[in-house]
């Protein structure tokens, strides 16, 4: 917020107001994708398995939380279940998807999918890519 209000009053001391200042703001935007070059989505076949007495990942141990690896979010959805999407929005590709204890969400636009990646509200125009697990004693696979 600091960020916003510093710029927008160099914008203003610059003589920019009114229309001119939207143009400058809206010109922007539209210069630059909300896309960062490094938020690729997995490429490729996923196939990774984690173990969950490993610190790292101690966090899948509890239902409702999760963890984000190889841009992949996984979430403990209940004591038997997991649910692993991409990380990456199908709305404008920011890694930015996490889970909300019901499904996932990314909050730069308020995109909302199911646990199994289908999307939920008119954000995005599609679902995200969901991956399959499979729990073997400690041992949690995840992979497309």
């Amino acid at each position: 917020m600091e960020n916003k209000i510093k710029r927008n009053e160099f914008l203003k001391s610059l003589g920019l107001k009114g229309a001119s200042l939207m143009a400058v703001y809206c010109g922007a935007s539209a210069l630059s994708s909300c896309q960062n070059e490094s938020d690729v989505a997995p490429s490729g076949n996923v196939d990774f398995t984690i173990d969950l007495t490993n610190a790292s990942y101690s966090a899948l141990n509890t239902v409702g939380k999760y963890i984000t690896i190889n841009k992949v979010v996984i979430a403990r959805v209940s004591s038997t279940t997991f649910a692993a999407v991409t990380q990456i929005c199908s709305h404008e590709g920011q890694a930015q998807v996490m889970y909300n204890g019901s499904g996932f969400s990314c909050p730069a636009h308020g995109a909302s999918f199911s646990i199994t990646g289908a999307k939920i509200n008119n954000v995005s125009s599609k679902g995200i890519a969901a991956y399959q697990t499979t729990l073997t004693n400690s041992s949690l696979r995840v992979f497309s």
